[in-house]
């Protein structure tokens, strides 16, 4: 029986997952994780809408304004290794609801504070990174919990959710610069919503493991010292990479590469993320055909086709078409590795917070890499680099296998 008919069955009698939910709780805490991640997205992205607009107020240079946007970045990086820890001990609702709430500060205060200096802006920032950090966690944690309950793989779903709230905070910024509206009204409003849906949202996330009653109590920081768990990480490591280049330096690296004007380069752009955020959505149903390990193979091999094709194609239309080659390659890695790290639900937070801080590392560590790289080689062939990290991907791809006790009861 497969993965579908099995949840089917399940639904019928009254019960699907491994903690005895309704499949009626199973499908509310569905659409509040998709509420959290979308939101994540718009707070993140309507934030950055205004990066330019408070830069001109602080007066700062490119260097500065770097070592500013920094802030959010070691926030994140700072707050991710005891996510587990806080999940763990309070719950994955209590944390995506506390985040919520410190994010939504860190959006005020930056908003706020912009107009007294550097100084509160930074403080806002890092409070959102760190809010950012340990939210981002503890969703994945709890949309690994779903795909449990479900006995379907649904996590790259989830992280199409978050594109879509990014694209959403991106179109209304625009529009309220367009309008006139200030930063600081802007960041306001955002993060009075931000604090007031985060709340209600996760009302109706799914029972944690611990509540249940299950579960083996031990510090969460054993993660740290799982040998499957560190491969998971390495694993989402070189995903990150993939999709983070693909991000930072698509766009530069065919512009300079291929010398077309900026506004090609742009669509090559957005031919990247149209396709990855495709992947994200159609992923799940070949992850249900042809399982984890074999879905991640195949896309690999495409993100490695595309990276080929952009890297090396004599013909800037064919380097375009391995631009959706390689989005579509990089869409489930990361995702996917934070469902496998999930697999346990009893120690799902302490292993997430471990693969997610290993993943994040790479998106802080890709921008700088290819850019002393293409200082050397040009943009366009420092790229090479993530073709060797996507192969690193293919080698160890196998760890990904549920681990046989979680394979009974969610997604291959």
């Amino acid at each position: 029986m497969g993965l579908s008919e099995r949840a089917d069955v399940l639904a019928e009698s009254g019960k699907v997952g491994t903690v005895g939910t309704t499949a009626t709780a199973t499908a509310r805490a569905t659409k509040a994780v998709y509420a959290v991640f979308i939101l994540c997205g718009f707070a993140f992205a309507s934030w950055a809408s205004r990066i330019p607009s408070v830069r001109d107020v602080l007066q700062l240079s490119p260097s500065s304004l770097g070592l500013v946007l920094l802030s959010i970045a070691a926030g994140s990086v700072l707050s991710m290794p005891l996510s587990g820890v806080v999940v763990h001990r309070i719950g994955t609702a209590r944390t995506v609801g506390a985040m919520s709430l410190v994010a939504a500060v860190g959006l005020a205060t930056v908003g706020l504070g912009q107009q007294a200096g550097v100084v509160p802006v930074v403080v806002g920032l890092f409070a959102l990174g760190v809010g950012n950090g340990t939210w981002d966690v503890a969703m994945n944690v709890e949309g690994s919990a779903v795909e449990q309950a479900g006995g379907k793989a649904i996590m790259p779903r989830f992280h199409a959710g978050f594109s879509v709230g990014t694209v959403a905070g991106a179109l209304l910024g625009a529009a309220i610069i367009a309008i006139g509206v200030s930063a600081s009204v802007h960041l306001l409003a955002v993060a009075v919503i931000v604090a007031a849906v985060g709340q209600i949202a996760v009302r109706d996330f799914l029972p944690d493991p611990q509540d249940a009653g299950g579960g083996e109590r031990r510090s969460p920081l054993v993660a740290w010292t799982e040998p499957r768990t560190l491969l998971i990480g390495l694993f989402v490591f070189a995903a990150a990479f993939t999709e983070g280049t693909g991000n930072d330096w698509l766009a530069v690296a065919t512009i300079d590469g291929y010398s077309v004007s900026p506004a090609v380069g742009t669509l090559t752009f957005a031919l990247f993320l149209s396709a990855m955020t495709l992947g994200r959505w159609f992923g799940p149903g070949l992850i249900e055909r042809y399982g984890r390990v074999g879905t991640l193979r195949l896309f690999g091999l495409l993100a490695l086709v595309g990276l080929a094709l952009i890297i090396w194609s004599p013909v800037f239309a064919i380097a375009m078409a391995g631009a959706v080659l390689w989005g579509l390659g990089a869409a489930l890695g990361f995702p996917v590795g934070m469902s496998a790290a999930g697999d346990e639900p009893e120690h799902a937070a302490a292993r997430v917070s471990v693969v997610a801080t290993i993943g994040y590392v790479a998106f802080l560590a890709g921008p700088p890499l290819i850019g002393f790289l293409g200082e050397h080689t040009g943009t366009l062939r420092a790229l090479t680099l993530t073709c060797g990290l996507v192969a690193i991907g293919l080698l160890i791809s196998g760890v990904l296998r549920a681990p046989s006790r979680a394979a009974q009861s969610g997604p291959k």
